[in-house]
């Protein structure tokens, strides 16, 4: 893939080249993502970050990640606040934010409508986030999280043992990842929810395509014990017709330090793309796993800013210029990424 100028929209777009592309330049940006380095690289321009659907992390690491690189951000946050509002179309406002902006980030709670956005958009367009359909970037952290934590244990990706649980359904994270994984080989996938809230049949299918073992189960117990990722999700109550139909599911597929210990490998990787639901009743992932030192969740939000300043610097095509005239920085920045 020819990164410069160009859309990122969708997952289907990364060949396994190109993902080792851009966790390379992520390697690059992980100096100045940690406060030890400052680049200016694109000093003078401009992010439209626009979200029309709820988001803390993924609102504010691009618009750390672009701030990170010297650039300006700029925000639209809800329909009430647009001019969607008033009935403007997506292809009038991607014709004119794309006017203020040099590249665009957005999240839009209808699937195809950021694909839709993007053609009529004169700057790169990123995808926060298309309702049910994908969230690529956050799959992309995944995957390179997925990739530290293993490097870390003397593994990869390749042969990886994931178990991914809970609302498979409707969670656009772990559809996304799913199609990644595609990329790589030897993979055991085990899905974990209730039959209603099933990983969609044509996704299945095509990790079963790329050779993977695929099992499907509502089984959380057994299928956790022998995996190097418990990767979990919450139940995506926005996606349902009503809070008590997604009440049927929520706390179902709870993992805490008790159920870890008794069932978990010792090293077991534990995985969720936040926010996780701490509400009682919820918990899919308990708060007595704070301590555990294998919850990467923390350490996944730290790498999306990593992996999103790789990506504005390819699609910007100032990869190459990114470490030219930076300085060390020249504040106290304590110890959160250690």
């Amino acid at each position: 893939m020819h990164f410069a100028g160009q859309h990122i929209l969708s997952v289907n777009q990364f060949e396994r080249a190109d993902i080792e592309t851009i966790f390379a330049v992520a390697d690059q940006m992980l100096p100045y993502a940690r406060r030890k380095r400052v680049t200016r690289v694109l000093e003078g321009a401009v992010l439209g970050n626009m979200f029309f659907e709820p988001s803390t992390r993924t609102r504010v690491s691009f618009g750390s990640a672009f701030n990170l690189l010297g650039g300006e951000v700029r925000e639209t946050t809800g329909f009430e606040d647009s001019a969607i509002a008033k009935g403007e179309s997506l292809y009038d406002t991607a014709r004119v934010i794309s006017g203020y902006s040099d590249v665009i980030a957005m999240r839009h709670p209808e699937p195809g409508s950021v694909a839709e956005f993007a053609s009529a958009s004169r700057v790169p367009v990123l995808n926060g986030g298309d309702g049910a359909n994908e969230h690529p970037t956050q799959a992309l952290l995944d995957l390179y999280t997925i990739k530290s934590e293993m490097h870390g244990r003397g593994g990869d990706i390749d042969g990886l043992r994931i178990a991914l649980i809970g609302d498979l359904r409707y969670g656009r994270t772990v559809h996304s990842l799913c199609k990644l994984l595609c990329l790589f080989q030897g993979l055991e996938v085990h899905l974990i929810s209730p039959p209603e809230l099933r990983m969609p049949g044509d996704i299945v299918e095509t990790m079963r395509s790329a050779d993977h073992k695929v099992t499907e189960t509502e089984d959380l117990e057994d299928h956790i014990a022998h995996v190097d990722i418990a990767y979990s999700t919450r139940i995506q109550e926005e996606r349902f017709g009503s809070r008590e139909e997604a009440d049927l599911y929520r706390g179902r597929f709870r993992l805490n330090q008790n159920i870890y210990t008794q069932h978990c490998e010792p090293n077991t990787v534990i995985m969720h793309p936040l926010p996780r639901d701490s509400r009682e009743g919820a918990r899919e992932l308990d708060d007595d796993l704070n301590d555990n030192p294998n919850l990467a969740i923390f350490r996944q939000t730290d790498n999306g800013v990593v992996v999103r300043m790789a990506l504005f610097a390819l699609v910007l095509d100032v990869v190459e210029q990114v470490d030219r005239d930076a300085r060390d920085v020249n504040w106290y920045t304590g110890s959160r990424f250690q």
